[in-house]
């Protein structure tokens, strides 16, 4: 897809939604000696999103696993909108549609597997990581340069700021 392509797709994000493991985190899951799981977010990403959502577009989880950590890093956030345990994403997805009004095409959504392909065939703006499954990197609209759980997610939400038009707005309180 040549650059101009993506970020018109980019352009008409309303709702971005992203996967957690392999996206959020690198998809590395530590165990714990009490069997509790621990994930590691970057700090980047988590402004990104932040500064997202300062400028009119939505953010949303749909994730097959279920974890408290991903609670409450969605709260730090200003994630509004979380589907955790969500093993056939569509259902979430239309659930999500009903909740924000938006159409299928005003939603960008970034996943690494095979999982999320039923998301990548209905959003408008379909984004994977360069570790995604290649099926899903075949799929997608855009692969990010950046790793997931390092840069991947502040990467398209600097795109997708950039394609709307905001990204400078959302950049001017830090040069004052």
């Amino acid at each position: 897809m040549t650059p101009l392509a993506h970020m018109e797709r980019a352009a008409r994000v309303k709702v971005m939604i992203f996967d957690v493991d392999g996206v959020l985190t690198d998809g590395s899951l530590t165990y714990g000696p009490d069997g509790e799981v621990t994930k590691t977010f970057y700090v980047l990403d988590g402004l990104g999103i932040q500064l997202l959502n300062k400028t009119g577009v939505q953010t949303a989880i749909i994730s097959a696993r279920t974890s408290p950590i991903v609670i409450k890093r969605a709260a730090d956030l200003g994630i509004t909108h979380v589907f955790q345990g969500q093993h056939d994403k569509r259902l979430a997805f239309a659930d999500l549609l009903a909740k924000t009004g938006v159409t299928a095409e005003e939603c960008g959504y970034i996943g690494d597997d095979v999982i999320d392909l039923p998301l990548f065939t209905r959003v408008g703006f379909a984004v994977t990581v360069p570790s995604g499954h290649p099926e899903v990197q075949y799929r997608a609209h855009y692969v990010t340069k950046n790793p997931g759980g390092r840069g991947a997610v502040r990467e398209v939400c600097d795109m997708v700021m950039r394609a709307r038009g905001t990204y400078e707005q959302a950049l001017a309180p830090y040069f004052g």
